[in-house]
């Protein structure tokens, strides 16, 4: 499973890699986006892929049962997803004024009298 993980990761690294050597704004951001899906994903193989007890302390004890999955890789991944949606939208804004100011969302064709 882990090898499989591994090829798909590799494959999303490179299209998000190809996607923002591109020239069009919004390419761009989709291989930004893109890139930002294959980290949550390299941060979800890392913890493992074991079926495993929720980390939940059940009443009267006072560790949860073991085995049980680690709960920091979750939290990474939804704090990467926060801060994800928000360069997204910042990215989103500044391809709305590029395209306010030069009229073309293609880096190579904006006005040169824009300013």
């Amino acid at each position: 499973m882990s090898v499989i993980l591994a090829v798909v990761i590799g494959a999303l690294t490179t299209c998000s890699v190809f996607l923002l050597l591109q020239r069009s704004i919004i390419e761009i951001l989709m291989g930004l986006s893109l890139l930002s899906h294959t980290a949550n994903l390299v941060i979800f193989t890392s913890a493992g892929l074991v079926l495993k007890q929720p980390p939940i302390i059940a009443a009267g004890e006072t560790l949860p049962v073991t085995p049980h999955a680690d709960p920091l890789p979750q939290a990474l991944i939804l704090t990467a997803i926060v801060i994800s949606f928000g360069v997204t939208a910042f990215t989103l804004a500044v391809a709305w004024r590029a395209n306010f100011m030069t009229g073309s969302i293609n880096v190579d064709e904006t006005d040169e009298d824009a300013s």
